[in-house]
């Protein structure tokens, strides 16, 4: 027997039911995992509270463990694997579950540079950043606006972009300014004055995009004011300016899974070469995942969360 967590209603935590259940031997295309690290998003809160969710609902996107069986003739998303064989796998329904059998092309073999809670949060955020990148048609040499470029997808962006040679204006508070230094952006504080702020930064270079991670009004009006193109300025947070022209991109929408899907090797290479991190803030037991998840919507945790089973 395995332990998962499900919602059992749509009222948020307090419908979240840690139970246990059988975990089913993989066929054909199939893989097992031994879950050594869940990774947290604000998805696995939000989604089960959305109208049309279906309960129980099974919590949980991503994670990190081991092989334990796979079914016959079947080879992974990143191609051969053995029972043994340390992995990654995204875009799982239910991953917070001490082991569970997966579609086998959702599973990726685990870089050795990252530690299970950091490759457990690889690719949610990893491939919400590589779609914005890419979306913004932003080459060597370019300048880019990113609002929250502290958060878990603007720290993803950074590298992503580092690696490209884009250079990033990040918007941050104050006290996470040295995170953005960090992974090369250049810090700008939030609040009145924003414009000018990031036209200081820019030293003069026009902004060919601005990326949205925060959906404030202070945030979208900054990015009207500074990029002319709206099919430029794109957000993963705001579906409601898609009338004013405004790119809103998100992992239900068939594009952008697709998109996601297609850039997971991707990530993994940037990871097995040092040139993705993924800053992990703190960990929880597997059972305490309502408390992990309530710190987690609280707002900064300061990087990303994991639960160890």
């Amino acid at each position: 027997m395995a332990q998962a967590w499900f919602a059992t209603g749509p009222e948020g935590l307090s419908d979240w039911e840690l139970r246990e259940v059988d975990v089913r031997a993989p066929g054909p295309g199939e893989v097992t995992i031994r879950v050594r690290a869940v990774g947290m998003n604000p998805a696995d809160v939000k989604y089960p509270t959305r109208p049309d969710a279906t309960f129980p609902f099974p919590i949980g996107y991503e994670v990190s463990g081991e092989i334990t069986a796979l079914g016959a003739g079947t080879q992974i998303g990143s191609g051969a694997a053995t029972v043994g064989d340390e992995a990654l796998a995204f875009r799982l329904s239910g991953g917070y579950a001490t082991e569970l059998t997966v579609p086998a092309e959702k599973v990726f073999a685990k870089p050795s540079t990252l530690a299970h809670p950091e490759a457990a949060n690889l690719f949610l955020a990893g491939a919400t950043a590589a779609e914005l990148l890419e979306l913004s048609g932003a080459r060597s040499g370019d300048t880019v606006l990113f609002h929250a470029a502290s958060g878990a997808v603007g720290v993803s962006f950074l590298q992503q972009a580092a690696v490209r040679g884009v250079r990033v204006v990040g918007t941050a508070g104050e006290r996470n300014a040295d995170v953005v230094r960090r992974y090369g952006g250049i810090p700008i504080t939030y609040g009145p004055g924003l414009v000018q702020r990031a036209k200081d930064a820019a030293a003069g270079a026009s902004f060919v995009a601005s990326l949205d991670g925060v959906g404030t009004d202070e945030a979208i009006e900054a990015s009207l004011a500074l990029v002319e193109d709206r099919t430029r300025i794109i957000t993963i947070v705001r579906r409601d300016l898609e009338s004013e022209g405004i790119v809103a991109i998100g992992g239900m929408l068939p594009a952008s899974a697709a998109f996601r899907d297609a850039v997971r090797g991707e990530l993994v290479d940037l990871a097995r070469r040092g040139l993705l991190e993924v800053p992990v803030a703190r960990t929880f037991p597997f059972a305490d995942a309502v408390q992990a998840a309530r710190f987690l919507m609280e707002g900064h945790p300061g990087g990303k969360l994991a639960l160890l089973p």
